[in-house]
């Protein structure tokens, strides 16, 4: 029979020294992680469910307000409502402002948004703002996560069910699981021989539905600007494209992409008359609509229930989700101007106006009541969201909860 061999003191101390050096190597990794700068604090129990308004409210009063630069609308995940500063997320009780949950990292944010019931938190690191966290709006428990190239700054945007990540070289569409459905623009590194590996043109404006994002590009030696319809592809860096002229519409003129539809884009356009155009998706123009004078630089569009209403800076344009069809202009009581963009709340369309909100038919975008609400005066969008029976608003860096009272 074969002896077993014995071990040495030199063994013993060769396996000490190889378990010291990958504990340490252990220790580095861990110590210069993203993991040991993340703190994550779940909800203690899971996020009750928002009540129904069952009517919109005859007076209101704010109810809380905090700080949340790294959001430009309302954000609600789940039955949480999100707020974002700093490096922090935190998912807040609708109606008192408690904090429920909150997710915090070792870098400040480039922005927050939503898709089903996960709030989407967006980090930078040295490939721009690339670092994507979600976390379960219901739980505070986070969910899947992606990184990639991406420009240092991008604007975040949802249809509810995708959120497009768009900078000025580089944009791209996610599905909830955070898999990338498309890809634009600027690449890293080449990847296949017939992918750009530099910018071809800047992306001055975006938006996108669950099957096309739209997209304004300024390209070199081009006096005008062009509007590129993408349809997701089975190749997420391949997307079907069609390019549509648009004659005398220059770069940094204002134009952008209103919102786009399953086959439509809604794009304003400020030459030689300020109009709408509803483009299909063969790149013809299928209906237009005046607008009065140049929109503001700070003009917001909304999703909600079945309407898309844009704020021009002043008025506020209704039109069809599904297609895009121009329903009216809404019409503020006497004395009073709109200062952001719509929301449906109890089958009615509430718009921020100066001194409180108007509340419209959604249907026929008659006139019926006005609700007082003093609020300080600003330039960019009040843009407002409904939370179960409370109204959000964002305003500026800060978001407000208002109540009936």
């Amino acid at each position: 029979m074969v002896q077993p061999e014995r071990r040495t003191r030199g063994d013993v101390i060769a396996a000490l020294a190889i378990a010291a050096v990958i504990a340490l190597a252990a220790g580095l990794i861990w110590w210069t992680s993203d993991a040991r700068a993340t703190i994550s604090r779940p909800a203690a129990a899971p996020v009750p469910d928002l009540p129904e308004a069952g009517e919109v409210p005859h007076r209101l009063h704010e109810l809380w307000s905090a700080p949340s630069p790294h959001t430009d609308r309302p954000v609600l995940a789940g039955n949480s409502v999100v707020t974002a500063d700093g490096g922090t997320v935190e998912g807040r009780d609708a109606h008192t402002g408690a904090v429920l949950w909150s997710y915090t990292r070792d870098r400040e944010l480039c922005g927050v948004t939503s898709v089903y019931d996960y709030a989407v938190a967006v980090y930078p690191d040295r490939r721009g703002c690339g670092q994507v966290s979600t976390i379960d709006g219901d739980t505070g428990r986070r969910g899947p996560a992606r990184s990639g190239y991406a420009d240092r700054e991008v604007t975040l945007s949802s249809d509810g069910a995708t959120v497009l990540s768009a900078g000025d070289s580089r944009l791209e569409l996610w599905r909830s699981d955070m898999v990338r459905m498309l890809s634009y623009g600027y690449l890293d590194a080449p990847i296949k021989p017939d992918v750009p590996t530099t910018p071809l043109c800047r992306l001055e404006s975006a938006a996108a539905s669950s099957a096309m994002v739209s997209v304004l590009e300024a390209c070199p030696k081009q006096p005008d600007l062009r509007l590129t319809l993408l349809r997701v592809t089975d190749e997420e860096d391949v997307p079907e494209a069609k390019y549509v002229a648009l004659p005398g519409v220059a770069p940094d003129s204002g134009a952008r992409v209103i919102a786009v539809s399953s086959r439509t884009t809604a794009v304003y356009v400020p030459t030689p008359t300020p109009v709408v155009n509803i483009v299909d998706e063969t790149g013809t123009t299928v209906a237009s609509t005046l607008v009065e004078r140049p929109v503001s630089p700070h003009a917001a569009t909304s999703r909600t229930g079945d309407l898309i209403t844009w704020w021009t800076g002043e008025s506020v344009l209704v039109f069809e989700a599904e297609g895009l069809r121009y329903r009216y202009t809404v019409t503020p009581s006497a004395g009073a101007t709109a200062v952001g963009p719509g929301v449906i709340m109890a089958d009615r369309l509430m718009v921020p106006v100066t001194g409180g909100y108007d509340v419209f038919d959604p249907l026929s975008g008659a006139g019926e009541r006005h609700i007082p609400l003093t609020r300080p005066q600003q330039q960019s969008a009040v843009f407002p969201l409904v939370a179960g029976t409370t109204l959000v608003e964002q305003r500026g860096g800060v978001l407000v909860a208002l109540g009936a009272g």
